[in-house]
């Protein structure tokens, strides 16, 4: 039996792929249970520094497997989520390569991502709306962190396909590509962050969402914290003697 989620590395970028075509990448229980487990390895894995998480170029995830709605369910107040993962911080950058379908659950672990780099053909949108099922792996939290509330509560309430360009405009993708170049260009930014310094990126990463919700005197507070951490490893000493020495002057990333 072909496995619904399959594993491949580039370097120190891991690629997770939805493999359930003949479901359109919907989660089922199965499925779910080894998204919560390639996960938790990826923020196990000291290799691994950044994490793509794709359906391919025809579809993203069509969401909950509705054939697997009760096994589903039963983990709503579960530590992980129905959908396996939505639950779970990691501490590593992550983003969603998105073509095809992205609703439903799959707009809510798109959601979970850190980016989202979608291709001319995504859609995106709430269509459990159609069928009574709740949004239970994050989308009310984290839609209107990404895009604002009131078009949160649009794409929430009337469950309305949103379609790449539109989706852009609003916030909720990072980038759109032409067919079949997410991954490629995913990849692309996945390098490049996992070229950097990882302190300053992950603890960078970190402030931006200890702070959400917080008074921002809070937020400072936790944005010094920590940056003090950064300040005292040995990536920052060395990046400032490298600085030293002529590197990145000009705003050279090279």
């Amino acid at each position: 039996m072909d496995l619904p989620v399959l594993i491949s590395a580039d370097g120190q970028v891991r690629i997770f792929r939805l493999n359930r075509p003949e479901a359109r990448n919907a989660i089922d229980a199965r499925t779910a249970r080894l998204l919560r487990e390639v996960w938790l390895a990826f923020e196990a894995d000291p290799n691994a520094r950044v994490g793509i998480l794709t359906g391919g170029d025809q579809v993203f995830c069509a969401g909950a497997d509705l054939k697997d709605l009760d096994a589903l369910a039963a983990e709503v107040h579960g530590e992980h989520g129905p959908l396996g993962f939505t639950r779970l911080a990691v501490s590593k950058p992550t983003l969603a390569a998105v073509a095809g379908y992205c609703v439903a659950g799959g707009l809510e672990i798109a959601c979970w991502c850190d980016l989202r780099i979608a291709d001319e053909t995504a859609v995106f949108g709430c269509f459990e709306r159609r069928f009574g099922v709740p949004l239970v792996d994050g989308g009310t939290q984290r839609l209107p962190r990404i895009v604002g509330l009131g078009r949160a509560l649009e794409m929430i309430l009337t469950g309305r396909p949103v379609r790449a360009h539109e989706a852009r405009a609003m916030g909720l993708v990072n980038e759109v590509v032409p067919e079949g170049q997410t991954l490629r260009r995913a990849l692309e930014l996945a390098h490049a962050m996992a070229a950097f310094s990882q302190a300053a990126l992950r603890n960078d990463r970190l402030a931006v969402y200890e702070g959400l919700g917080l008074p921002l005197a809070e937020g400072l507070k936790a944005e010094a914290r920590l940056g003090a951490d950064t300040l005292a490893s040995d990536e920052a000493a060395a990046g400032a003697r490298s600085f030293e020495m002529g590197k990145g002057r000009g705003g050279a990333f090279e």
